[in-house]
């Protein structure tokens, strides 16, 4: 098979679709590897690093589009992309088509395979593909916070671990998941107060048990919450419903029960967001102030530490990609349902019912 690997086009997108060591597995089992001039200066991996893996590299994202069967990316295809996408050919990213109706009209039109990161499912519920760059998501929401809580970022002005005879920050996660474990286990390895809120008890007390003493649970309702709000520093949103809209746990109202100088952290952002009055930032553009309470709704966190980024996305893309790339997608998502579970629309049809549900949309 043809696989290609363009270049993030995406507002400071450094991530890359694949790693040398990837394309050289590819390689070695037979397919031919295209990567666009460039695609991985931001992530530490030169043109030549490629080309000794094995690739070839094709001086624009057309010529990629163009020639290649399978495109293997970061972040879903933006609008100047719309109209290379190819009929019949299958794009391997994350999509979150859930909060973008434009996108998922293109991809229908388009007449692609849209395979999306975010909805590979195991058995037991995990999401493989989600979960590194969760982790990552996870530890930088908790690192973001720390800093925009200082009173030059608009913060309150405090020091998340204090010091001796100061108290420190106090941080509730929302959501008890990949990203919120990983959030709180930052925040508490820096000292902060944190308190971590779910709804399942079963998620609850396997937190307590395996986080350090400075870290709380709470069963998460719209009652604790409001009581939580006046006391706390930083609040990070990271409830998903995987393929869906993620609902919206605090709202403009709720923000006026904060002090202000709060910083709100939205990983959720590419879901919607939790918090009614987030709206995605960049990298470039981070941060914006409702109601006095800074909000933090970059939506490719990842994207901040792509050399990290984009060795733990391929740990967990390749035995996929390569699954691909040996049967084509019908045969591999017949051999496995857990791949099968990413597929979101299919030459021109939408086949993942949440999507579906969002923009009454038929189902296939």
């Amino acid at each position: 098979m043809k696989v290609g690997i363009p270049k993030e086009i995406k507002n400071n997108e450094n991530r890359v679709g694949m790693t040398p060591a990837g394309v050289a597995e590819l390689v070695r089992r037979g397919h031919e590897v295209s990567v666009q001039h460039g695609a991985g200066d931001g992530s530490g991996f030169s043109d030549d690093d490629y080309v000794r893996a094995g690739a070839h590299i094709l001086p624009a994202i057309e010529d990629v589009y163009r020639e290649c069967d399978m495109i293997v990316k970061v972040k879903e295809p933006i609008a100047p992309e719309y109209g290379l996408v190819r009929p019949g050919q299958l794009l391997f990213t994350y999509f979150h088509f859930a909060c973008e109706r434009e996108l998922t009209e293109a991809m229908m039109k388009s007449g692609a395979v849209c395979l999306a990161y975010e909805t590979v499912q195991l058995p037991d519920g995990r999401l493989p593909l989600l979960q590194p760059m969760s982790e990552v998501a996870g530890r930088m929401a908790a690192l973001n916070g720390a800093y925009y809580l200082q009173k030059t970022k608009g913060g309150k002005g405090k020091l998340i671990s204090g010091v001796p005879g100061v108290s420190p920050a106090r941080v509730l996660v929302l959501g008890g998941g990949v990203v919120g474990e990983a959030a709180a286990l930052m925040a508490a390895g820096l000292g902060a107060d944190v308190t971590i809120a779910d709804i399942s008890l079963s998620r609850l007390r396997q937190l307590d048990i395996e986080t350090p003493a400075n870290v709380h649970t709470l069963y998460s309702s719209e009652h604790n919450i409001r009581k939580m709000l006046p006391t706390v520093d930083i609040v990070i949103g990271s409830v998903l419903v995987p393929g869906d809209k993620t609902p919206h746990l605090i709202t403009r109202e709720m923000l006026r029960l904060m002090e202000p100088g709060t910083v709100l952290v939205d990983v959720a952002i590419d879901q919607g967001g939790c918090f009614e009055t987030s709206r995605p930032t960049t990298h470039s553009d981070p941060v914006f102030i409702e109601e006095g309470i800074v909000h933090y709704c970059v939506a490719n966190i990842p994207g901040a530490v792509p050399n990290t980024s984009t060795l733990a996305l391929t740990n967990a893309t390749l035995r996929y990609a390569l699954a691909l790339a040996d049967k084509g997608w019908r045969q591999a998502c017949k051999d496995d349902p857990a791949l099968a579970k990413g597929l979101n629309i299919v030459e021109g049809q939408v086949v993942f019912k949440a999507v579906a549900d969002v923009f009454h949309l038929p189902c296939a």
